[in-house]
């Protein structure tokens, strides 16, 4: 606006903010703003809410059927699905600002003053009564439900001490406390895991959802309140029996679910948002390989049977990875005076402190040490980002070395320099890296990147050996032995289960 905003009821009333626009209710208003954007969305192809990945033809669209339904609704979904962005972004669907009489607790309509504060104000000085602003942030009121959440903290209750300052009855409206629902009037209110309210916090909900009012214990007063409802939960809480009351369920218009990125791509621009990876003293060069096998740990977590699927495994996982990654790059750096940071797949290895946070264990996988398990999700994860880049390559030139003797020490605060001369030795190296781009050409610290992700490809596909030390040498012929024969192992169990499944067919057919 080039005016300044009206600061008195008289100026309101010259405004362009009229009795009309101000009568909107906040699910209309919702509603307005939202199919105005919808329209410069259709017309700039601009995204409907920034920062929201993933979800374009999925989550958003049921999430605008629920606006413009102007109805409460719910997101459903595991931890680290941008349940709490998405209904932090609703505020974008609000008015840039928005006027009530100030002083007031509840956020009074100038034109409609719900409360005995507000009335008195304006009925005293009428045209002159001061009004403040409300910015879309002002008008977004978040809670994290726990099992102490009281109805006093959601609704309110009397509070004798205003009483006592204001020389006022416990019986008078002006001694009320209220609590967070009455804030949040002519707003929107958010309550993140709501199956953990206690039942009869719940039941306290379902005037302000069905009749559009609270009555605050212990007065004969109605609130007439404006606010647009909003939760989230997870699955699993939510479906159990008596984690959410029944009546509440019913009131709650939409129940949208949410998800993890259906693929590694969609994965990789999250955490690329999301990620800091900034780092203002040197330059930062993050392979793409890097990028996907960080990515790929989160996707094969989520399938491992060693993992609990309960809990899920946030998208939280990646961008904390690579946080930590590109920080051991940066050490490694500083350490060396290097002024070109590139992670290597050794640094993902020092990333374990930032990966066993955020993952809960089965009991095999308990038994087996989380260690272990990540151990072998990294390695899973290598081996199958390795596929995509070198396929089928053939590296037994590479294996032959390592057969004849040969031994490559790598870790991850080796300078690139030193790491580049030891790799040099292995034959047929550098001529099986151009699938990552790498040239005579490129930096010490991108080839020995690259190199070092061939090494654990095989490594991971059991072509070479690797110590704890981070040594590569040949596979050990006990070892090579062992893997055939776990193979053919595989392979009679596959064979007999077929059989058995053809017996049955014959069985069914007789």
């Amino acid at each position: 606006m080039a005016n300044a905003l009206p600061a008195t009821l008289s100026a309101l009333r010259k405004s362009e903010f009229t009795p009309a626009r101000l009568a909107r209710s906040v699910k209309d208003e919702l509603r307005e703003n939202l199919i105005a954007r919808l329209r410069a969305v259709a017309r700039d192809k601009s995204p409907l809410f920034p920062g929201i990945v993933g979800y374009e033809d999925t989550v958003v669209p049921q999430i605008v059927n629920a606006v413009l339904s102007r109805h409460n609704f719910i997101l459903l979904g595991l931890r680290g699905q941008a349940k709490s962005r998405i209904l932090r972004a609703l505020t974008t669907l609000l008015d840039p600002q928005t006027p009530y009489v100030a002083g007031s607790e509840i956020r009074d309509n100038p034109y409609a003053p719900i409360s005995k504060f507000s009335r008195d104000l304006i009925a005293k000085m009428g045209d002159d009564t001061p009004i403040a602003w409300l910015t879309p942030d002002d008008r977004y009121v978040e809670k994290l439900a726990t099992p102490d959440v009281t109805v006093a903290d959601l609704v309110g209750d009397i509070d004798p001490i205003k009483a006592a300052r204001s020389n006022q009855d416990l019986g008078s409206e002006l001694t009320m406390h209220y609590g967070l629902l009455p804030r949040a009037n002519r707003g929107i209110f958010a309550i993140n895991e709501i199956p953990d309210l206690a039942a009869k916090i719940q039941v306290a909900l379902f005037n302000i959802m069905q009749e559009g009012d609270v009555q605050i214990k212990g007065y004969p007063v109605r609130l007439p309140l404006d606010v647009a409802l909003v939760f989230s939960a997870n699955p699993e809480d939510y479906t159990a029996r008596g984690k959410i009351v029944t009546p509440l369920k019913d009131r709650i218009g939409s129940e949208i679910r949410t998800h993890y990125p259906e693929d590694i791509e969609e994965g990789i621009a999250i955490t690329a948002q999301e990620a800091w990876t900034a780092r203002n003293h040197a330059s930062l060069e993050i392979p793409h390989y890097i990028r996907q096998i960080i990515e790929q740990i989160a996707f094969h977590a989520r399938e491992d049977k060693k993992v609990d699927k309960r809990s899920g495994v946030s998208q939280r996982l990646p961008i904390s990875t690579m946080e930590l990654v590109v920080s051991n790059a940066e050490r490694r750096a500083l350490l060396h005076g290097e002024s070109l940071v590139v992670p290597r797949v050794g640094d993902i290895y020092s990333a374990l402190p930032g990966i066993t946070g955020k993952i809960e264990l089965e009991y095999e996988g308990e038994m087996r040490g989380a260690d272990t398990v990540i151990r072998e999700i990294i390695r899973s994860s290598i081996a199958t980002v390795f596929d995509q880049h070198f396929g089928d390559a053939n590296t037994q030139q590479i294996e032959q070395w390592f057969n004849l003797g040969g031994t490559v020490q790598l870790n991850d605060s080796q300078p690139a320099a030193s790491s580049l001369t030891e790799l040099q030795q292995i034959q047929g190296l550098f001529e099986k890296l151009t699938p990552l781009k790498i040239t005579s050409k490129s930096s010490p610290e991108t080839t020995v990147s690259a190199a070092e992700f061939l090494l654990e490809g095989m490594y991971a596909h059991k072509r070479i050996s690797r110590a704890e030390e981070r040594v590569f040498s040949a596979v050990e012929k006990k070892q090579r032995v062992q893997d055939a024969a776990n193979y053919a192992e595989r392979m009679r169990e596959r064979e007999q289960e077929e059989l058995t499944a053809r017996n049955r067919t014959r069985r069914g057919f007789n």
